[in-house]
């Protein structure tokens, strides 16, 4: 039995399970969905030798004289007892896998030969992913992938169970993280009981003002798929290997002898950024839900994502320069429980909006951001992303930096809502990041020979691992200590008032 993390990840490896809640098994199908690649790997490998010899007309499994006359007999009676075998690992391996949801704890077993036990508390669940892998999605299966608070990387999976199963199990572990204990256990592939209503968003502002206390979804964007093409076509990486495969065209025909090879490697690498961007943007719906926000996506792989407001410490909105006259955006986020684990998927994981319109932003940010801090939030989020000067507050860099920034100059700066911190930055590819001030988890001055000559400094805000790195860039060093000093303060009195668990319960 492997010896789970200390509790303060998230896991207890002490506690008991609870014997009076009952444990499930996976569906039956799952080994063959975790294993089927190797299946077909020996069915193909056994019947190629099969196969072969057949043809060359040799026994490839000589047998004695008794059955010589049936010389498909011995590879026959060998298949079925590989295929036996397979069975029974599969059987085996499904026996020794349960699961058990308690008002405390999801627990899981696994392990025919080694067995392994992981427990994870609910209240430190972050979120929980559903994901559907093409064999999967034929047999109408899916794995609940749960993140869990300061685990560093996905910490358990559940695979696999049925769909709705698999849906009822997520709504009612997170119902209960979000301090709703009273939601009982699913057993069945019936739908729990709602929680309450549905958050509703301000049409004028589009920002919700109740908290998400329900089990309804309510769709709130849908990503267009000729919209997600014309976006890669225009992203610097398709231009790149556009231009690659030009001048590579032009070399072979100048340069006898010359090919393309040596720039297969950068090809490639740029073909599967591609192929990344179109798997995980393919069918993307944003939906309000009682987790937050709820992501669907995937062209091969399906993934159904939860992203709880409370869990989100830094939100990132980027305007791409060919993107701008479209009005298309692109949003990131940081998510507790995620961490660095989401390079494994590409950083599909931390994707809130893969390309949207600024109504599109204005809806993840209703979700995601509840309590903006500020009357006109439609106004303020407009001068933020697009804008430049001091409108709304903002603190801009000095004059006196344009020769360091000769077109960002007016633009780079910050503001402050009552809620959180917003750092504006970027002249040709905009972005916008937003940190709560509960979020805030450190603190750094960083100042250069130059910006010591121009009497600047940069203000980094450290936040959970992610995609967002939020600074504050080229401040007047007059303003970014004050800025320092009131902001460690900010984030202290915030997170005071703020719980992290059961955020739903609190209204976060």
């Amino acid at each position: 039995m492997s010896a789970g993390p200390t509790p303060d990840s998230g896991f207890i490896s002490e506690s008991a399970p609870d014997p009076t809640e009952p444990w499930q098994r996976v569906h039956p199908a799952s080994p063959l969905v975790r294993g089927w690649l190797a299946v077909i790997a020996v069915a193909f490998v056994y019947g190629q030798n099969m196969l072969s010899s057949l043809v060359e007309g040799e026994d490839p499994y000589p047998a004695p004289e008794v059955v010589s006359q049936t010389p498909l007999l011995v590879p026959l009676l060998i298949g079925a007892g590989i295929l036996l075998l397979v069975l029974l690992g599969f059987f085996g391996t499904w026996w020794f896998t349960k699961y058990q949801i308690t008002d405390r704890h999801v627990n899981v077993n696994s392990g025919m030969i080694f067995r392994q036990q992981r427990q994870a508390r609910i209240d430190r669940v972050q979120s929980i992913d559903i994901a559907q892998p093409l064999v999967a999605r034929i047999l109408g299966l899916a794995e609940l992938r749960f993140d869990v608070a300061d685990s560093g990387s996905s910490a358990m999976h559940l695979s696999f169970v049925k769909l709705s199963v698999a849906r009822d199990l997520r709504t009612t572990i997170l119902a209960r993280a979000a301090g709703h204990p009273s939601l009982p256990a699913v057993q069945e592939s019936e739908s729990a009981a709602a929680a309450g209503p549905v958050a509703e968003s301000n049409p004028e502002t589009g920002v919700a003002t109740t908290p998400f206390v329900g089990t309804d979804e309510r769709v709130v964007l849908r990503v267009p798929v000729a919209r997600l093409i014309i976006s890669m076509v225009l992203r610097p990486v398709s231009i790149t290997l556009v231009l690659g495969i030009i001048v590579a065209a032009v070399l072979m025909s100048l340069i006898d002898g010359f090919t393309p090879f040596y720039l297969l490697p950068a090809f490639l690498g740029m073909g599967t950024a591609l192929w990344n961007n179109l798997n995980t943007g393919y069918n993307f719906t944003a939906a309000t839900s009682a987790e937050g926000l709820r992501l669907s996506y995937g062209l091969l792989d399906t993934r159904h994502q939860s992203v709880p407001p409370g869990r989100v410490a830094a939100i990132k909105i980027s305007a791409p320069l060919l993107w701008r006259k479209l009005g298309w955006y692109k949003m990131s986020v940081n998510v507790a429980g995620i961490g660095g684990d989401d390079a494994n998927d590409g950083g599909s994981r931390s994707v809130l909006l893969p390309v949207g319109t600024f109504e599109d932003v204005l809806a993840v940010l209703s979700v995601v951001l509840p309590d903006p801090g500020t009357a006109n939030p439609r106004a303020f989020f407009a001068a933020a992303v697009n804008g430049a000067g001091t409108d709304f507050g903002f603190i801009t860099s000095p004059a006196r930096i344009r020769p360091l920034a000769p077109l960002a100059h007016s633009r780079q700066g910050y503001a402050l809502t009552t809620t959180a911190l917003v750092a504006r930055n970027g002249a040709l590819h905009r972005t916008l990041a937003i940190v709560p001030h509960a979020r805030t988890q450190g603190l750094s001055l960083k100042q250069g020979p130059l910006a010591r000559r121009f009497a600047v400094a940069d203000l980094y805000l450290s936040t959970i691992a992610g995609p967002v790195t939020p600074v504050v860039r080229q401040l007047d060093i007059r303003h970014g200590r004050e800025l320092f000093l009131e902001q460690a303060d900010r984030a202290a009195a915030a997170r005071k008032t703020t719980d992290s668990n059961h955020w739903l319960e609190k209204g976060i």
